[in-house]
């Protein structure tokens, strides 16, 4: 029976710790991690197989827009090459066109909002959470901002 192909994303920092918390679930499956590249992630390629996006951070709006543009068009020809059965993502920006392109290939999208919000949404996961196949939170009072979603407790 063929493995499913995970395709875990997201942005550096907390969102990226989080994701890597889940490496004892992932590592089971045929898996690829897509994060934002920078001083501290280019070393993941010594363990983990890994694509990068540009990092942008959107405190610089004019020239987000054209990162953000081009992390579009980038996620789609790692979509297509990897082909994943499921996206799985902790957030945040970077993660966004990467679950709406999974979404036009009908793949599967696992969100997991921020364990950094206990009582108000990230607008990545205002995004995702429609079209979102499992929308799980960190926080039981998350439930209440996203009535559909899972209470799943801390992967810290």
């Amino acid at each position: 029976m063929k493995k499913k192909k995970l395709l875990m994303i997201s942005s550096i920092g907390g969102h990226l710790t989080q994701l890597l918390q889940l490496e004892p679930l992932f590592t089971q499956y045929d898996y690829h991690i897509v994060t934002e590249k920078s001083d501290i992630t280019k070393d993941l390629k010594q363990k983990y197989p890994v694509s990068f996006l540009l990092y942008g951070a959107r405190n610089y709006p004019f020239r987000y827009i054209f990162k953000f543009s081009y992390n579009i068009i980038k996620s789609l020809f790692i979509f297509l090459r990897e082909r994943p059965d499921v996206v799985v993502t902790t957030g945040v920006h970077s993660s966004v066109p990467m679950c709406y392109i999974a979404k036009l290939f009908r793949k599967k999208v696992i969100f997991i909002e921020s364990f950094a919000k206990s009582s108000s949404p990230t607008l990545a996961g205002r995004m995702v959470y429609p079209i979102a196949d499992l929308f799980i939170v960190q926080w039981e009072s998350m439930k209440k901002v996203y009535p559909k979603a899972v209470y799943g407790g801390s992967i810290y």
